[in-house]
């Protein structure tokens, strides 16, 4: 009988294929924080006016940018990967719902947000899979 429990276990724990789609999910997942957080960091002065436009205070941009690209480095390089995959889903939902809610083109946020909400997701995959650093 199928048990989809042990399809997933499965394919969590098989070695070889696990490691390289691990791989691949990290640093996809790396790309796109560190070209968000790059964006901030060479846009700082629009990033925190528009922060503070969506009533966010710009004086956390610091703390925006080490999280988005500290976290996509940790990915990157895979040094502390469950953590950092942890902080970036939280900061995902985070942003999900702090800027991407209503506003002038609410059909436009509303998309923006489910998309924040789906990396938020593949964060999760990473979590159990994220123990090892750079196996190839």
């Amino acid at each position: 009988m199928f048990n989809p429990n042990v399809v997933v276990k499965n394919i969590v724990t098989q070695s070889g294929a696990d490691s390289f789609i691990s791989l691949i999910a990290r640093l996809l997942m790396a790309y796109i924080f560190l070209v968000a957080g790059w964006g901030k960091i060479t846009g700082y002065a629009a990033t925190a006016g528009y922060m503070e436009a969506m009533g966010v205070p710009g004086g956390i941009l610091p703390l925006v940018i080490l999280v988005e690209f500290g976290g996509g480095l940790a990915l990157l390089f895979g040094f502390q990967a469950r953590f950092a995959a942890f902080g970036l889903g939280i900061f995902s939902i985070l942003t999900a719902f702090l800027f991407h809610q209503g506003g002038a083109d609410a059909a436009a946020q509303y998309n923006n947000g489910i998309h924040y909400e789906k990396l938020s997701n593949g964060r999760w995959f990473i979590l159990p899979n994220a123990s090892w650093c750079w196996p190839y």
